[in-house]
């Protein structure tokens, strides 16, 4: 089981429950392939820094989740189906990546953080 983390933008035009029917179809086709969901972050509708498929904003979802690594091309496949997708990208997150996202979600300094002045 490797590590990855999952950014998809949707497209502007979603209401909320469409929002979360497809993170729940996403994260449902994970478990059902052998994965496991680590940690789920709805960023919600932002500014792109270039229009794609004519549109300015997107609704961003950030996904960190460990699955075998043939499960990855199932996933790719069953995003670029999806016409709610503008664009996506897994990344795959090492050891320390793991480590970092697990100390910055539950509070504790990871040396990163602006100093208030």
């Amino acid at each position: 089981m490797n590590n990855y983390e999952l950014m998809v933008i949707f497209t502007p035009v979603l209401s909320e429950d469409e929002f979360k029917a497809s993170q729940k179809k996403y994260t449902d086709f994970i478990t059902e392939n052998g994965g496991s969901i680590t940690h789920s972050n709805p960023w919600g509708l932002k500014s792109l820094a270039y229009p794609v498929q004519k549109k300015t904003t997107g609704i961003y979802w950030v996904l960190e989740y460990s699955a075998p690594s043939s499960f990855n091309e199932k996933f790719k496949v069953q995003m670029l189906r999806d016409e709610q997708v503008m664009r996506h990208m897994i990344t795959v997150l090492d050891k320390y990546a793991v480590e970092y996202n697990a100390k910055k979600r539950s509070g504790v300094p990871t040396g990163t953080e602006k100093v208030a002045q």
